[in-house]
């Protein structure tokens, strides 16, 4: 049940006929996998903590820069230097302690990552390369757990959920493939910090609707963002029956 301290918390949101006692309950009952605590991440876990997301799992290896805190919002200067999961666990703690955190520090393999991944309901890719998106996007098929993916740079930024509890749904190498030969990173080509918050909290969107089961996630289709021009594009996604991942010989 949810305390009289949860219920006046979580009161605006509640209100909402689409969440509801029921919904709330869900979201405190649920634990989610943040992969990558940098831009995307900050405002994930930033947003699902506050929502009242029972039981964060924060995955991230590196430490707190300086050229981080233009959009992480998550950190702050005397953050520079510590771990990003320290600094994440000091701010989520201190806006809202009735939610249990759980650090994971280091660099996950295969088998740690899947024992990750099986530990959740739903897993939040929030990195900044290829290789570890297309790891947790096989983790997921693997696990059947759904996947809320988010991407920006420079000034485009995309959105998709993959779920692979549903038969239609697309997983993320049916989209992407083996990737670019030339992939960029932010300390290469540069992002806008509003963007990446607006990619991160839109993941945190289709997380919390996902987890209070209401409205329509985005599976099989794709949101593509253009911050220049402000403006927004869907592209539909079909599952590829052939995939490598998750393709129909592969279940």
């Amino acid at each position: 049940m949810l305390n009289d301290q949860e219920l006046l918390r979580y009161s605006r949101q509640i209100l909402l006929q689409h969440v509801d006692i029921e919904g709330q309950l869900r979201l405190k009952n649920s634990r989610v996998l943040i992969v990558g605590l940098g831009g995307l991440g900050a405002p994930v876990a930033l947003y699902l903590a506050a929502a009242g997301v029972g039981e964060l799992h924060l995955a991230d290896f590196d430490s707190v820069d300086l050229t981080n805190l233009q959009r992480q919002i998550i950190h702050d200067t005397a953050s520079v230097g510590m771990s990003k999961v320290d600094s994440a666990m000091a701010r989520l703690s201190a806006l809202n302690p009735q939610i249990q955190l759980l650090p994971r520090r280091t660099a996950l393999d295969e088998d740690s990552l899947a024992a990750a991944v099986a530990a959740v309901d739903l897993v939040l890719d929030c990195s900044d390369n290829f290789t570890t998106r297309e790891s947790v996007n096989a983790a997921c098929v693997a696990a059947g757990k759904p996947l809320v993916s988010g991407a920006a740079i420079r000034l485009e930024g995309q959105l998709s959920v993959f779920d692979p509890r549903r038969p239609e749904s697309p997983c993320y190498h049916c989209l992407y493939g083996h990737g670019s030969e030339a992939e960029l990173t932010c300390s290469e080509a540069g992002v806008l910090g509003p963007l990446v918050g607006l990619v991160g909290s839109l993941q945190a969107l289709e997380a919390l609707k996902l987890l209070a089961g209401f409205g329509e996630p985005l599976v099989g289709r794709l949101l593509l963002i253009d911050a220049l021009g402000t403006r927004f594009r869907e592209l539909r996604v079909k599952r590829d029956p052939g995939c490598s991942v998750c393709g129909s010989h592969h279940g």
